[in-house]
C-alpha cells in the first residue's frame, strides 16, 4: 500500500473528472483541505455535461452553459485555482488518442506533482460510481500520466507547436474505485462539500435528503477504515508513479 507524499511537499494538484459535479460528490471535502494548506488545485472537466439535469423544460442546448457555471460556483467553495473544460460530449466518452493528448496538454501546462482521477475499474458494489464516462476518463487520465505526458516523443505537437515540455506526475489519487487504501477525515470540511453540491442546482435541487445521503456515505467510509465514531471520511487508492 503506497503512502501519500506529504501534503506539505505538494505545490500543485490536477483533478480530471468526466462530468461537472463528479469531483464534488467524490472528493470536494478533501480538496478543501488541500487548498486550505495552500496547494494550488486545477480542475479539468472532460465533458460538457449536456446529458445531465432533470428538468425537461430546459433546452438541451442550454445545459452545457448551466453546468459550467454551476461547476465554477462549486469549485469556488473548495478553492479551485482554475477550472478548465475540454468540451467532450457527455455520455459518449471513449479513450481516444485525442483525449489522451488533451489531458497530457493540461498536465504539461499545470505541472502537478499529484493528480486526482476517477477509477478505470468497475466498482460492482456501487455501480453508480462506474458510469461509462467515469471509466473512460479514468483510463484516459492514467494513460496521459503514464506514458504520455512524461514522454517527450508522445504527442509531439504539444512541444513543437505549443512549447509544452514533458512532465512527470509523481502520484495519483484514485476516487470512487473498488480498492481504496487511504482515508481522509473530512468531518471539518463536510459543510464545504454540501455547499459545493448545492451549487450544482440542476443536478441536486430535487434531492431533499442530499446531506443525509452524503453523511451516510462519509460515516460508512470512516467505519471501514476504523476512524473514531462520529467522523466522516472520503477514501482513495494512492498510486506512486515515480
Amino acid at each position: 500500500m503506497a503512502e501519500p507524499i506529504p501534503d506539505a511537499e505538494i505545490e500543485r494538484v490536477l483533478v480530471v473528472p468526466a462530468h461537472p459535479d463528479d469531483v464534488d460528490f467524490g472528493a470536494s471535502a478533501t480538496l478543501a483541505q488541500w487548498t486550505k494548506q495552500g496547494i494550488e488545485v486545477t480542475l479539468c472537466v472532460i465533458t460538457d455535461g449536456n446529458a445531465g439535469g432533470f428538468d425537461p423544460t430546459v433546452p438541451r442546448s442550454d445545459i452545457p452553459g448551466i453546468r459550467r457555471a454551476e461547476q465554477r460556483a462549486a469549485a469556488a467553495h473548495w478553492g479551485a485555482a482554475d477550472v478548465v473544460y475540454l468540451g467532450y460530449r457527455d455520455g459518449e466518452l471513449t479513450v481516444s488518442h485525442d483525449l489522451r493528448r488533451d489531458i497530457s496538454r493540461v498536465i504539461r501546462q499545470v505541472r502537478p506533482r499529484r493528480m486526482l482521477i476517477q477509477s478505470p475499474e468497475r466498482y460492482w458494489e456501487r455501480i453508480q460510481a462506474s458510469h461509462p464516462d467515469h471509466l473512460a476518463a479514468g483510463e484516459a487520465a492514467i494513460q496521459a500520466v503514464y506514458p504520455d505526458a512524461r514522454n517527450p516523443f508522445a504527442h509531439t505537437s504539444l512541444l513543437r507547436d505549443e512549447g509544452l515540455d514533458a512532465w512527470t506526475v509523481d502520484e495519483v489519487w484514485v476516487m470512487a474505485g473498488p480498492h481504496p487504501t487511504h482515508p481522509v477525515d473530512i468531518t471539518d470540511t463536510f459543510d464545504i462539500k454540501i455547499a459545493a453540491l448545492h451549487a450544482h442546482e440542476s443536478q441536486t435541487a430535487h434531492m431533499d435528503d442530499l446531506e443525509t445521503i452524503l453523511r451516510g456515505w462519509g460515516e460508512a467510509v470512516a467505519q471501514r477504515f476504523d476512524l473514531p465514531e462520529g467522523r466522516l471520511a472520503e477514501a482513495f487508492q494512492i498510486v506512486r508513479i515515480g
